[in-house]
Order: structure tokens, then sequence, then C-alpha cells
């Protein structure tokens, strides 16, 4: 491979290239919920995306190796939050391994499909999954809307170059 100019050297395939472009790429930060055999679950998504309006679809993608994954595997319905700017630690603890989630000080509600609803994000859906897709390592959920609400005040917290940040100008 050769280097193009003002471009760098390519590099061949790898997980590592594929993280460092992905650092350079903003991202919305969501936390995913669902209901487990052993309680509630929860993770830290920056792969959050709208798929379709007719009928109303979401995806998103999660390891399989993600402790949340045996829930989401088999859940029938799972939240998704969308997080504001002011929500760095909520971020932090649903995409640390071990924390307890939705302990203190992270406040939350058993909601409709006895999803757990995260109190004072943006917005959040309560939405059925439909697919669960194979993609190498992951799985992309597919998951159809059922309810939800966006009237949460303040900006998105965005994900970029491993830390997450406010949207600025």
């Amino acid at each position: 491979m050769t280097a193009t100019p003002g471009l760098g050297t390519p590099r061949p395939a790898s997980p590592d290239l594929l993280r460092s472009v992905f650092r350079r790429h903003a991202a919305g930060v969501a936390v995913i919920t669902a209901s487990g055999a052993r309680g509630p679950v929860g993770f830290t998504a920056t792969s959050l995306t709208s798929v379709s309006a007719e009928p109303p679809v979401v995806s998103f993608g999660i390891g399989t190796g993600a402790s949340s994954w045996p829930a989401i595997s088999e859940a029938g319905h799972v939240g998704v939050h969308v997080l504001g700017e002011h929500q760095r630690e909520l971020a932090a603890t649903f995409a640390r391994s071990g924390a307890d989630r939705f302990g203190a000080p992270t406040r939350w509600r058993k909601g409709p499909e006895e999803v757990p609803v995260l109190d004072g994000v943006l917005a959040w859906l309560v939405c059925r999954v439909v697919a669960r897709v194979h993609a190498g390592d992951h799985r992309i959920v597919l998951a159809e809307v059922v309810l939800g609400d966006h009237s949460g005040a303040g900006s998105p917290l965005l994900y970029h170059q491993g830390r997450f940040n406010g949207l600025r100008d």
C-alpha cells in the first residue's frame, strides 16, 4: 500500500483500525434497557439508528459478550433512552462493566411492558423487538416503536474520541 498525498498510509482492516476510525465519528449516546430474569439490565449504546418511519423502527448493536446480552437476546421489548449532555455520569455508569446500573443515583421506574424507563432523559421509547441479526461478534437488534416521550429538555450527549461531550457550535 502506498501513501496518498494528504491522506496518510492506508492500513489493512483490523479491529484497531475500525476503533480508530470510529473514535473520529461523533455519535449520539443512548441507554438501552430491558427486563431480565434477574432484574433490569441496560447498557450505553452509540449505535442507535432510525431505520424506518413507517412503521417506526430503530436499531442498535450489542456485543454477544456484553453482560446485558443474555437478557436482550430474550427480551420482547426494550427501552431506548436518548441522553442529554447533563447525563455524562449516567452514560459512564451504563458503560462500566460490573457497575450497579440501576442503583442510586440512577432514577428509573417500571414502564410499559415492564421495561425500565430512565428519568430525566431527553427522550425515550419503548420498542417491541422484531429481529436480532448476526453481525460478527455483535447482534443488530431491530425494534418497532410502541410508544415514547420526547419532552425532555436540554442538548444531546455525544461520544467522540473516547469521551462523552456536549454539543458545541
